[in-house]
């Protein structure tokens, strides 16, 4: 009997150590999450944190969801402490209804006439904190609280100016309830690599010029 009460006592223990700890209801890119296809995201004050990759130079990911005006949503990017990302620094943009008029590339596809609001990367030494659950450090990137202007559909783009390649964790919400995907530490030791550097773009060589002779009035000309 005392050896079943003491199983019965640690499962307890067990369930009250990892339920605040899966609080943030994390996610993986299973696949390239695109303008065309956006990753949906049903409830925005819910903390959700995505665990998705830049993998080329031109990659951009997209992030969707429903808000209502006055709403005030948490937006946030951490990167993984994996070597060769110390000055991995995505920029992030919030697009919809109502916002402003940010200036963006034109790799990044904006929703019809919505409006655009920027959360530019933050470079340089950046604070550093500890996920007890997933035992991992990550690097504290941009965050910002942003109050919704209107009812309507708004998409978070993310993409690297300087054309850098990495993994990224995004966070949106902060209202923790307990969820997310429940195979988290198999595919957490997955996605705790390296990305591979992308391949050199190809160098554009201007086609060779060949000179011609042309004659006249008893002299050679040569053109280029």
């Amino acid at each position: 009997m005392r050896r079943v009460t003491i199983v019965v006592l640690t499962l307890i223990l067990l369930a009250l150590s990892v339920s605040p700890a899966l609080a943030h209801q994390p996610f993986f890119e299973e696949e390239d999450i695109t303008a065309e296809k956006p990753w949906l995201v049903a409830k925005p004050t819910v903390s959700t944190a995505i665990y998705a990759t830049l993998d080329s130079r031109t990659d951009v990911d997209y992030y969707s969801f429903d808000g209502k005006k006055g709403q005030a949503i948490l937006l946030s990017i951490v990167i993984p402490q994996i070597a060769g990302q110390e000055s991995f620094a995505p920029t992030m943009a919030l697009m919809g209804p109502s916002l402003g008029s940010a200036s963006l590339p034109a790799k990044v596809v904006k929703p019809g006439d919505a409006g655009a609001y920027l959360l530019p990367a933050l470079t340089g030494p950046a604070k550093t904190f500890y996920e007890p659950f997933g035992r991992k450090s990550y690097w504290e990137r941009q965050e910002e609280r942003v109050t919704l202007p209107a009812d309507g559909r708004y998409t978070v783009a993310v993409w690297s100016d300087d054309a850098q390649v990495g993994r990224y964790t995004f966070v949106v919400g902060d209202r923790e309830i307990p969820g997310g995907d429940p195979a988290y530490g198999r595919k957490m030791a997955a996605y705790w690599t390296p990305v591979p550097a992308p391949a050199p773009e190809p160098v554009q060589v201007a086609p060779a010029i060949t000179p011609t002779k042309m004659s006249g009035c008893g002299e050679e000309f040569r053109t280029w």
